[in-house]
């Protein structure tokens, strides 16, 4: 059995783990999840749930597939060092949720009837959280425009020339999703989490009675896609300092330090029901309540509210062309 995970500092912020240190080995204090689970694998969507000894489940959380089996606990799982709490009840998020559902314009009827909050399930997602430092040294061709001649003869030219800089920025809790049970463009609507101010300590006791979703995007593919993130957001800042009109030319020299990480798990509030052949989900954040979601369509009310009236209109105006 894994040792307890960590605590926090003398300062009471969660304790961090180095990237670097991370990659090549993790300590058995960062491993398992400090108290006896059991995980289950859907073979529809792949997702693995994790639940307590006492636990049950006879379909899958986030497709509701019945197609599920168990699966072997990996004692290479990385322990949560640190959990954000439910802070929106099932009762309001069910209230939401039907508000939801009734202003879905050309929602099927027999949807906006169903009971589909029957299905609602709270459940922790796996996050990883990365902190770094970056000193970069950028240089590029700042174009600034101006214009020769006059009247129509008017002719736009840029002066170039070659400029540089240097960028310090500290990153702070930039997070990468570890789930692949949740629809990724839903995740993305529902996010922020509030991670940099509310995590608590990890401790079995905050996810016993919820279904734990398992992490299979793993350290160094959270890593690797943080480091994209990362890359990408330097660029941008440094070419917001060539200024000018244009430019051209930006090369950007990064060096990464002091890069940590945290594997925590975040709350949400699922629903999953299955319309036609086609499996939706909608998904609430379990601390700010905000939802988004997939449904289906009725064609028939698309065709009487829009289609329809633009063919009686486009009739129309056939036949006043017609008269004239």
């Amino acid at each position: 059995m894994a040792s307890a995970p960590p605590l926090p500092n003398e300062q009471g912020e969660i304790r961090e783990h180095d990237l670097a240190q991370a990659l090549r080995t993790a300590q058995p204090a960062q491993r398992g999840w400090g108290t006896e689970k059991r995980e289950i694998q859907c073979q529809s969507c792949r997702a693995i749930s994790v639940f307590a000894d006492n636990q049950a489940a006879d379909k899958c959380a986030f497709c509701g597939s019945p197609s599920i089996i168990p699966h072997a606990i990996s004692q290479d799982a990385i322990t949560p060092q640190s959990v954000l709490p439910f802070k929106v009840a099932q009762a309001q998020c069910r209230e939401s949720l039907r508000r939801w559902y009734s202003s879905r314009w050309f929602a099927p009827s027999k949807l906006k009837r169903a009971a589909l909050t029957d299905t609602l399930k709270g459940v922790y997602l796996p996050y990883w959280t990365f902190d770094a430092r970056v000193d970069a040294d950028w240089s590029a061709d700042r174009g600034d425009h101006y214009y020769e001649g006059s009247g129509d003869k008017r002719v736009q030219k840029t002066r170039w020339r070659p400029v540089s800089g240097s960028l310090e920025h500290h990153f702070d809790d930039e997070l990468i999703p570890g789930t692949v049970g949740v629809h990724a463009k839903l995740l993305s609507a529902i996010e922020p989490f509030p991670t940099r101010s509310d995590l608590q300590p990890y401790a079995a006791e905050f996810v016993r009675g919820w279904t734990v979703e398992r992490y299979q995007v793993d350290l160094r593919r959270a890593a690797t896609l943080n480091q994209q993130d990362m890359d990408a957001q330097v660029r941008s800042m440094c070419s917001a300092r060539v200024g000018g009109d244009t430019q051209r030319n930006l090369q950007v020299d990064a060096n990464y330090s002091q890069r940590t990480f945290k594997h925590v798990l975040v709350p949400s509030w699922l629903a999953t029901y299955t319309y036609g052949s086609k499996v939706y989900q909608v998904i609430a954040n379990g601390y700010t309540g905000k939802i988004a979601g997939e449904r289906p369509y009725s064609w028939v009310k698309i065709f009487f509210y829009i289609i329809l009236p633009s063919l009686i209109a486009l009739g129309l105006w056939a036949g006043l062309q017609g008269q004239q």
